[in-house]
Formats: C-alpha cells, structure tokens, sequence
C-alpha cells in the first residue's frame, strides 16, 4: 500500500471582503472519487491547522496562482504623477 501526504493551500478567506486567503498547507485526509453528469472528478476532504475543513473536487479547493505584476502596477506613471502616492507621515503638511 502506498501511502503519502498531500498538502493543498486552504481556500479559506480571511476577511469579510474576500481580499485575505488563508493560505497555510491544509493536509488532505482522504480523496475520493465523485460521479458528475461531466464525468468522474478527483475530490478531497481537507484540513489547516487554523481549523478549516472542506470537501470538494480538488480543482474547487485550489487556490488558483496570484498573477506576479497587474497591467496596472506594471505600467509607469502618467505625465504628473510621482511614482508612488505620498502619504501625510512623508513630511509633507496636512
């Protein structure tokens, strides 16, 4: 019998505005098959260590990869603009 540990990161948010994911490995304690009108799927009961527990397909407890650079934040600023906003506490008057 081969036996292993597979770990996936825990989709769980972590604020109210689903902003903050909660990220640590969650252990997955037994995978399974579901039947589908699309076919099998590959599913997964699984656990963090903050207490969070789901059960589902694998492809809807992954948490899918965060893109390294937006569009956005990888173009530069526009004529007039510095290039990063100052904040009041940089010295500059209220």
């Amino acid at each position: 019998m081969d036996s292993y540990l597979m770990f996936l990161n825990c989709p769980a948010y972590m604020d109210k505005d689903g902003a903050a994911r909660c990220g640590l490995p969650a252990e997955v304690h037994c995978r399974y098959t579901m039947n589908s009108t699309d076919g099998p799927l590959e599913s997964a009961k699984i656990s963090c260590p903050r207490g969070h527990h789901f059960n589902g397909p694998i492809d809807c407890l992954s948490v899918p990869e965060q893109p390294a650079a937006t569009a956005e934040s990888a173009s530069p600023p526009l004529a007039g603009q510095s290039e990063r906003p100052r904040a009041r506490w940089d010295g500059e008057p209220p």
